[in-house]
């Protein structure tokens, strides 16, 4: 009953998505930090911008400024302008429209500590349609080939995959070949509601991180509604991950969980939002069987708690707040947190814990105590300074956070978090600087993390792909319990931006990774440089 159910929403609303009607373009704009030419102008205070749901819309970000001219260069021959203001290929009529982009990223890099160059080989496309008036379509693929002779080669044999964009297979012996797809088909009848079906990711918080929803892990699913009206935004979505923990053959299908995300952000003044955030996920399939998609979480206005507990699941249920404070328009505050379970006397005792020590009589850091934190500061044009940016941002996340009494129902996908890329039992402080003269952009990042690993065979609370009813202990847990790890992420990176429409662009950076096991320290540094289009965020820094 429920397949047919899901079956029956989902061929609704693409038959919604089919109507021809007349208008404008409006898609979803894309989300990599570095290229973001809108925040100093969606942050600014008067326009009550709802800042924390990405990806933002074209049509609202025109609210504010026109998104297409904010880097445009006034050329008056044909050829150069498309090179460095539109995109290569457009069509338009008054019902029909699309722009057809290449996507690309080539790049050389050496780490001394081999012999051998790093290269990244990525060629794809990107379609942008209209399709009347209130039905738009997005669509991109890459193709990509790749070797690391550096610290990227450890993070991909750490969490199995290409971080952010899912499995690949060998190449040439030592080297990676990967595929990239996302696409969307939304339909927007008015100003208030925007229905996109696709493939994809997205993002809820106002950091670089995100502890609620972040841009971390592969494309997956997904089913959104987002609703405007007064100075409210409220996002639905429910999605389809996969887990990666085991191995199957070619042709047998992983296993799947669900996942349905509500989240309110109120601009309560000008200068103040604050946000509710809820998910629940859940297994395909339970032990007596197939269980699909739950029509009990498909009502996007209910409180999804109390559904999981009277249906008798147990599901995992999260809970989180959000807020943001701007100060003189190029100040910003803001903040996160999120808990999964936690027991308020076992909170008491953490407190009394920490005005007397010496009793050790006290039941403090409870295992299930799982929350984790956010809190992080912007500012736009500093001193003065036109287009000077800086930001700095704390992470914390208590063992166990995220991880569930199975897998199959932890909060990731693709073997990695859906929340922060260490997965939890961490500290983590992050600095960024940027600053772009015209089409020139330069931006230095610094990341200070300290995480506990799980060690002996125990589980500290680290791993949230682990059990977490085999915790290593019931109390006296505290972050970065296990074997100590602080790790360390310098970058700076310099890009001159060629096409805005797709933010290609020419860039030269130097990174250095250094880790410190319990006294044991190793550091390598990588210079690369090269051609890309930079449409999405893909992390190496943890």
């Amino acid at each position: 009953m429920a397949d047919m159910m899901q079956r029956i929403i989902f061929s609704v609303l693409i038959a919604m998505c089919s109507i021809p009607v007349f208008g404008q373009e409006s898609h979803s704009l894309y989300m990599d930090h570095e290229f973001n030419h809108f925040d100093r102008y969606v942050y600014q205070k008067q326009n009550r911008f709802h800042t924390s749901v990405k990806p933002y819309q074209t049509r609202q970000v025109n609210t504010t400024v026109n998104a297409d001219s904010i880097y445009r260069i006034d050329v008056s021959r044909k050829l150069p302008d498309i090179l460095l203001n539109r995109s290569w290929i457009t069509y338009k009529q008054s019902d029909f429209e699309f722009t057809i982009d290449p996507l690309m990223h080539f790049e050389l890099g050496r780490d001394s500590d081999y012999d051998k160059m790093s290269w990244v080989n990525t060629r794809g496309f990107v379609l942008n349609a209209r399709l009347g008036k209130y039905v738009f379509v997005t669509s991109d693929f890459y193709e990509n080939q790749a070797k690391f002779y550096d610290y990227r080669r450890d993070v991909v044999s750490n969490v199995k995959t290409i971080p952010g964009q899912g499995a690949y297979k060998s190449f040439k012996g030592d080297g990676y070949d990967y595929a990239w797809a996302d696409a969307t088909i939304s339909f927007q009848p008015d100003e208030h509601f925007d229905i996109t079906f696709g493939h994809g990711k997205n993002f809820i918080g106002d950091g670089y991180r995100s502890m609620l929803l972040s841009d971390v892990s592969a494309n997956y699913p997904f089913l959104r509604i987002t609703t405007d009206f007064w100075n409210i935004k409220y996002v639905n979505l429910w999605a389809q991950f996969q887990d990666f923990t085991k191995h199957y053959d070619y042709g047998h299908p992983h296993d799947k969980k669900w996942g349905s995300f509500n989240y309110l952000d109120w601009s309560v003044t000008p200068w103040l939002n604050i946000g509710l955030f809820e998910a629940v996920i859940w297994a395909a399939a339970d032990s007596i069987g197939h269980r699909g998609f739950d029509i009990n979480y498909a009502n996007p206005v209910i409180f999804t708690r109390p559904v999981e507990f009277s249906v008798g699941s147990s599901d995992n249920a999260l809970m989180g707040l959000t807020g943001k404070l701007t100060l003189w328009n190029n100040h910003v505050l803001y903040g996160q947190f999120i808990i999964d379970e936690f027991k308020l006397e076992n909170v008491k005792a953490g407190i009394k814990h920490q005005f007397n020590k010496s009793d050790s009589t006290i039941k403090w850091g409870w295992w299930a105590n799982k929350w984790a934190l956010q809190m992080g500061y912007k500012t736009f044009d500093l001193f003065g300074l036109q287009h000077l940016d800086i930001q700095a941002e704390m992470n914390v996340a208590r063992p166990f956070m995220y991880s569930h009494v199975t897998h199959i129902q932890n909060y990731g996908h693709y073997k990695q978090p859906l929340a922060h890329p260490l997965g939890c039992n961490f500290r983590e402080f992050v600095l960024i600087g940027r600053y772009n003269y015209k089409r020139l952009f330069v931006e230095a990042k610094y990341i200070h993390a300290m995480h506990g690993r799980d060690v002996g065979g125990q589980n500290m609370g680290n791993n949230i792909y682990a059990d977490y009813t085999s915790h290593a202990q019931e109390y006296y847990n505290e972050i970065g319990q296990g074997q100590k790890v602080i790790l360390q992420n310098t970058s700076a990176k310099a890009s001159f931006l060629i096409n805005p429409r797709t933010n290609m662009n020419v860039y030269v950076g130097f990174t250095r990774r250094s880790e410190d096991v319990e006294g044991t320290k190793t550091a390598k540094n990588l210079i690369t440089f090269g051609l890309r289009t930079s449409l999405q965020n893909i992390y190496y820094d943890f």
